[in-house]
C-alpha cells in the first residue's frame, strides 16, 4: 500500500526523519513531494489540489488548510507544530541586532538586500512585518523572493545581505548563521497542519500517518527541526 503526501518545506525537515520510522513500523510507503503553502507557484499544495492531484494528505500553514477545508478539499486537519520565523545572515558576516523590534528596524533600514520566501513567512514579513516597523516604503526597493529554493540558498551563496524564513527551514542550509527568532512582539507563530485529502482512496492509511506524526513519537524529530510539538 502507498499514499501520496505533499508537504510544505517548514515541516519537510521533521518529516524527513519521521516518514522512515513510519513506513518501518506499518510497512505503508509513502510517496512524498514538497510544495508551499500559498502563493502562485504551481507546486503550492492549494494549486495541486484544485488541479484535482491524486494526494491522500497535505501538510501546510494552519490558516491555509482552513481554507481547503472550506473549499471542501481537504477533509479533516490535525495540528502537528507550531514554527517562528527567523533571521539569518551569509556564514561569517557580522551579526546584527534584531533583538527588539527598534533594534529590528533599524537593521533592516541599514540592509542592503532582504530576501523572503514565497510562502506564509515571507507573506508575513512583506505585508505585515514591515508595516509594524514603519519601514514598509524605504525598503521595498530591497526585497528578494526566493522562488523554488530556501532564503537561506541565496543567503548562503552572498545574492542577498539577510534573510527571513521558518526557523526549520534555515536550519538544514550551510553556510549560513541564524542571528535568531523575531522579537516576540513582532514574531508570528504558525500553526502546521496535516490534512486529510477529501479524494484520498486510503483514508485508513492516511489518518494512521496523521495520527503518528502528532504523536509523541514524533515530537523530538520536531524539537530537532527548530519547531515545537502543537499539542
Amino acid at each position: 500500500m502507498s499514499i501520496r503526501v505533499v508537504s510544505s518545506g517548514a515541516f519537510a525537515p521533521a518529516y524527513a526523519v519521521l516518514v522512515p520510522m513510519f513506513e518501518s513500523r506499518t510497512g505503508t510507503v509513502i510517496e512524498s513531494e514538497r510544495g508551499p503553502s500559498v502563493g502562485p507557484d504551481p507546486k503550492s499544495v492549494p494549486n495541486r489540489l484544485k488541479r484535482g492531484e491524486d494526494i491522500d494528505v497535505v501538510i501546510m500553514s494552519g490558516p491555509g488548510l482552513i481554507q481547503m477545508i472550506q473549499e471542501g478539499y481537504v477533509a479533516e486537519h490535525t495540528d502537528l507544530a507550531l514554527s517562528l520565523i527567523g533571521m539569518a545572515v551569509r556564514e561569517g558576516a557580522p551579526l546584527p541586532d534584531i533583538s527588539t523590534p527598534e533594534a529590528l528596524r533599524e537593521t533592516l533600514l541599514a540592509a542592503k538586500t532582504i530576501g523572503t520566501s514565497m510562502s506564509v513567512s515571507g507573506a508575513y514579513v512583506r505585508d505585515t512585518l514591515l508595516g509594524l516597523l514603519g519601514i514598509s516604503d524605504q525598503v521595498r526597493d530591497k526585497l528578494r523572493t526566493a522562488s523554488g529554493e530556501p532564503v537561506a540558498a541565496m543567503i548562503a551563496r552572498g545574492e542577498i545581505e539577510l534573510g527571513f524564513q521558518q526557523i526549520s527551514e534555515l536550519k538544514p542550509v550551510a553556510g549560513i548563521t541564524i542571528v535568531g527568532k523575531l522579537p516576540e512582539a513582532v514574531q508570528q507563530i504558525t500553526a502546521f497542519s496535516a490534512g486529510l485529502v477529501a479524494t484520498s482512496k486510503q483514508k485508513d492509511a492516511a489518518r494512521a500517518l496523521i495520527s503518528f506524526l502528532a504523536s509523541p513519537d514524533a515530537a523530538p524529530a520536531i524539537i530537532e527541526s527548530g519547531m515545537e510539538p502543537a499539542t
